[in-house]
């Protein structure tokens, strides 16, 4: 799936919506020797703190192993893949009529702040768009400790929301790329606070604990019937991370992406905002393209650069989703922090798992 053009996406688009999972033909059946060359890399601890690696081709379970303790039940830690599934989310209450779509003002769904707290009109304009982008104008970055929006400060606060909510604009410094500078038109900095704020919203628009909206919208028609969700410490669901799912679980919510948001002919979540969420929005700093808090990763396949889109989550956590395989790979780890955690789980999809079905 290399660089794609708008013809292109929406022929993927229309493919999606119209292949239901169950007419898919059988799989084919992985490379045992690249399996067992996999397992083997595991046990020598060559890749390390790997829990569970799940190939799904065709909607049917091709390859699933569990490892360092691991089972089919553990709640699997995904940290912030948790994003990518609040953002499936808000296509949901999109789809559902809870929201109107993703050019809604973030700020109108909390009126009791505007009322007491003076807000800057630019980020009073503020859209769902800008957050599922990770592209908002507040002074926010993970990846900065020095940010005034850094995560850590947000976690270490007792209300969450209003620290969100307060946030300064940012300032773009003459080394810094200013949004119009931008590619896509939006200057992007990964902000766990942007998707906290989201499930925020979908709590306010919903009138629903998040838990209890994932449960309605997305897990119990797909057949989940057991994850587990966080919150804040005022109670709101954390949209933001730390989301807990089976190994197959994490799959069918793949699955459902690869099917354009239809699953067992009911639409759950609008294909065109599926669609939107797997294409190019904005682009990070080491060069991926984000959608709407989904990951279009550039990694090697069968020689060239291709661009795989993932929901991410610190551990090396990874649902990959590659419509041109018909295919949802999941692989979860428990190497939180660990600086060779996202690049042995990449490694593990391009180096493993695609060469065993070639």
């Amino acid at each position: 799936m290399h660089t794609r053009s708008p013809r292109y996406a929406a022929l993927i688009l229309f493919w999606l919506a119209c292949v239901p999972l169950a007419a898919w033909a059988a799989p084919p059946t992985p490379d045992p020797a690249k399996l067992a060359a996999l397992e083997a890399a595991i046990a020598a601890e060559d890749i390390k703190q790997v829990t569970s690696v799940l190939l799904m081709v065709d909607g049917q379970i091709a390859y699933e192993h569990y490892f360092n303790g691991a089972s089919a039940d553990t709640l699997h830690d995904v940290r912030s893949a948790s994003k990518s599934v609040t953002a499936m989310l808000v296509g949901a209450a999109i789809g559902d009529g809870h929201l109107p779509g993703v050019k809604a003002r973030v700020y109108d769904y909390f009126p009791e702040f505007t009322a007491t707290h003076p807000v800057d009109p630019r980020l009073r304009a503020t859209t769902i768009e800008d957050l599922l982008t990770m592209s908002s104008l507040w002074e926010c970055d993970d990846e900065n400790a020095f940010s005034a929006g850094n995560e850590e400060r947000m976690y270490v606060t007792e209300r969450w929301l209003d620290f969100a909510l307060a946030l300064p604009v940012k300032g773009f410094a003459p080394w810094m790329t200013r949004p119009q500078d931008s590619p896509h038109g939006r200057a992007h900095a990964y902000c766990t606070a942007n998707s906290f704020v989201l499930g925020a919203v979908l709590e306010r628009a919903t009138k629903m604990p998040l838990a209890d909206y994932a449960a309605q919208a997305l897990e119990r028609p797909l057949g989940i019937t057991a994850s587990r969700w966080n919150r804040s410490p005022e109670g709101i669901g954390m949209g933001g991370g730390g989301t807990r799912y089976r190994s197959r679980d994490l799959a069918r919510l793949g699955a459902l992406v690869l099917a354009g948001g239809r699953w067992q002919g009911k639409a759950l979540i609008p294909a065109d905002y599926v669609a939107a969420m797997v294409s190019a929005q904005a682009s990070t700093g080491d060069g991926s393209d984000y959608g709407y808090q989904w990951w279009g990763l550039k990694l090697p396949v069968q020689g060239h650069e291709t661009t795989l889109w993932a929901m991410s989550g610190n551990g090396g956590n990874y649902v990959f989703v590659i419509p041109d395989r018909k295919l949802v790979a999941v692989i979860t780890s428990s190497a939180y922090n660990r600086n060779y955690a996202h690049p042995q789980s990449r490694r593990i999809l391009t180096g493993f798992l695609l060469p065993a079905l070639d």
